[in-house]
């Protein structure tokens, strides 16, 4: 009697006779080590690894293979694009007996990094900005695709005009026959009165996504991540005391944005810089129960436009 264990995948043959773009796994659990400045901690992700299988006779690719060569790339490589390049080759090499010669990888995860809070010295929090990262080896060459939410908020300028229209009409109510005003009166009147009408604002979303130059020698997610914030001007905060409340409540009445004005600075901010980018916001409305959007793409082909 014989101990071998059958392999179907090697001894049939498929019966149709078709060619096939992708064969993998998805929603493979693992930690990962980004190569990202301060990150000196694993991050769980979710994968999803596949390679193509291009002769119609061959019953199935080798799945524990590229599980594998998943688990020894998150035990010893920090994610980089050498890295990907690296793994992606060996997954394609692993499959020689199935003629695969493209790879792709894909990965999903949280940048969880700590935010320092607005103005108190020495205050932090945790923060997390949902990431993907898609790798495709195919005809000798790299390409690579990573994309990232940032959460912020936003104040309507209409909303914050017709406020200031109505503050405007009860202060004139309140001193507009009265000739001179005393400075304190008028302290004490903004004192009880500014918040007589409030612009409304909402917590906003935007997504990034940039090709990488071939070649590259790392993501640089946490650096777009700054370059994002900084754009928008006001990223939500974590831990915060009054003064970085009060603080936070001057960012917003200080840059009022419509989402127009959200998607222009961020695509004023990443063009030029890769060879393809998309912007997507969202403005979570609490006027409406619908939400605000508005979208650019740059470098993308129109078919494959995000």
């Amino acid at each position: 009697m014989s101990t071998l264990l059958p392999d179907v995948a090697l001894t049939e043959r498929s019966s149709t006779c078709v060619a096939l773009d992708w064969v993998g796994m998805d929603g493979i659990d693992l930690p990962i080590m980004l190569d990202e400045p301060g990150f000196t901690y694993p991050v769980p992700a979710r994968a999803h690894a596949q390679v193509d299988l291009p002769d119609p006779t061959i019953k199935g690719i080798h799945m524990s293979r590229l599980y594998r060569l998943l688990d020894g790339f998150s035990d010893a490589e920090r994610l980089s694009p050498a890295a990907l390049e690296k793994l992606l080759r060996a997954m394609v090499d692993s499959h020689a007996d199935c003629h695969s010669s493209r790879a792709r990888l894909g990965l999903s995860f949280s940048l969880l990094c700590r935010r320092p809070a607005l103005l108190t010295e020495g205050l932090s929090g945790w923060k997390a900005y949902p990431a993907q990262v898609e790798a495709i080896w195919q005809e000798g060459r790299l390409s690579l695709q990573a994309s990232l939410q940032v959460g912020y908020s936003s104040t309507c300028p209409c909303s914050a005009a017709l406020t200031r229209q109505l503050i405007e009409r009860a202060f004139r109510e309140a001193f507009g026959t009265s000739g001179a005003v005393d400075t304190q009166q008028v302290a004490d009147w903004l004192r009880n009165n500014a918040t007589l009408a409030t612009p409304h604002s909402q917590r906003s979303v935007a997504d990034v996504r940039v090709r990488l130059e071939s070649g590259a020698r790392s993501l640089g997610l946490l650096a777009l991540v700054d370059r994002i914030e900084a754009a928008l001007g006001t990223p939500l905060q974590t831990a915060v005391k009054r003064a970085d409340e009060q603080a936070f409540a001057r960012l917003n009445g200080q840059n009022l944005m419509y989402v127009e004005d959200a998607a222009r600075r961020l695509r004023q901010a990443i063009d030029g810089l890769y060879p393809g980018s998309s912007v997507s916001v969202r403005h979570v409305e609490s006027l409406h129960p619908h939400d605000a959007v508005a979208s650019s793409a740059q470098g993308w082909p129109d078919e494959v436009r995000p």
